[in-house]
């Protein structure tokens, strides 16, 4: 009978060691599944605010264009960022405190 119960004992404690061996591994991939699951939600939720920036930039720039195919747009532009003046116009600036 002792044989028995020390061959049961080992095969009780082999099985238990293979068995949390087993669990052992499980938690630490499904940890590793979890973190990455993580990892990529951050980075959607980075991806779709710039996604989101690229989006008003490009509505942005379209308008832009836009506006550069009409030619009043176009002088009224010249003439406010590099000073242009029409025939007859005198340019005054004025100082700003800054």
């Amino acid at each position: 009978m002792k044989k028995k119960s020390s061959k049961a004992k080992k095969r009780f404690l082999v099985l238990s060691v293979f068995f949390v061996g087993v669990v052992s591994l499980s938690v630490a991939s499904i940890f590793k599944d979890w973190l990455e699951i993580m990892n990529n939600k951050q980075q959607i939720a980075s991806l779709t605010s710039y996604y989101d920036e690229l989006l008003e930039e490009e509505a942005s720039l379209t308008s832009e264009v836009t506006k550069l195919h009409d030619e009043d747009y176009i002088a009224r532009y010249a003439r406010e960022k590099y000073m242009y003046s029409l025939p007859g116009e005198f340019i005054i600036k004025i100082p700003t405190d800054n």
